[in-house]
């Protein structure tokens, strides 16, 4: 899928949800929320921190809450969209326009604007487990020295996702098809999903 460069081109690549990303944009675009793009998608920030989000999936559509574990949900609209894995981001899910409560979505992203005021958030959680380097992987680097150097150059975050990568797969022929895959990037500097974070 193409990646949006700005907010009405996110819109328009979105057509199964045009007019229903329309109206959500419109209701957080009448408070104080500064419009930006990140990740290729519509998120709205105060003083430069995240606040909401917009979202078009083949299903549904819906409003991201960076911080939304604060928010009341008295109307029980919010759902965890990866339970035990996100603590903090909560959705608010939508499947056509009739979903949309125009006046339950303003007073929502206005209690996260005031969460965001009062400082209410959950900071990510840096992992700290030691870095298990893959029999396969030492093997490679015993007779690659470069890309040695280079897999100790990456932060402790991308050198675990490597390793991850390669120890999930089962088959050995697999563990080797994945090295030689991220070898290059390795060598360049990169982490596995270094692509999926250029904001």
């Amino acid at each position: 899928m193409k990646k949006a460069t700005s907010v009405e081109e996110y819109i328009e690549i979105n057509t199964h949800f045009e007019g229903e990303l329309k109206i959500l944009r419109e209701i957080i675009n009448t408070t104080e929320l500064e419009e930006t793009l990140k990740w290729s998608a519509p998120t709205y920030t105060l003083n430069g921190k995240n606040v909401v989000g917009l979202g078009a999936f083949k299903n549904h559509f819906g409003i991201w809450f960076f911080q939304g574990v604060f928010l009341k949900d008295e109307a029980n609209l919010l759902i965890n969209a990866q339970e035990n894995k996100t603590k903090a981001l909560r959705q608010m899910r939508f499947e056509s326009k009739a979903d949309i409560n125009k006046s339950a979505v303003l007073k929502y992203v206005k209690e996260a604007i005031e969460n965001q005021k009062l400082g209410k958030e959950i900071k990510p959680q840096r992992n700290t487990k030691a870095v298990i380097i893959p029999a396969e992987l030492k093997k490679v680097f015993s007779a690659n020295n470069d890309l040695n150097t280079a897999f100790r150059a990456l932060t402790p975050g991308k050198q675990r996702e490597y390793c991850e990568h390669i120890s999930e797969a089962k088959r050995e022929a697999t563990k080797l098809s994945r090295i030689e895959k991220i070898t290059p990037m390795i060598l360049n500097g990169k982490g596995l999903h270094d692509k999926y974070k250029n904001c």
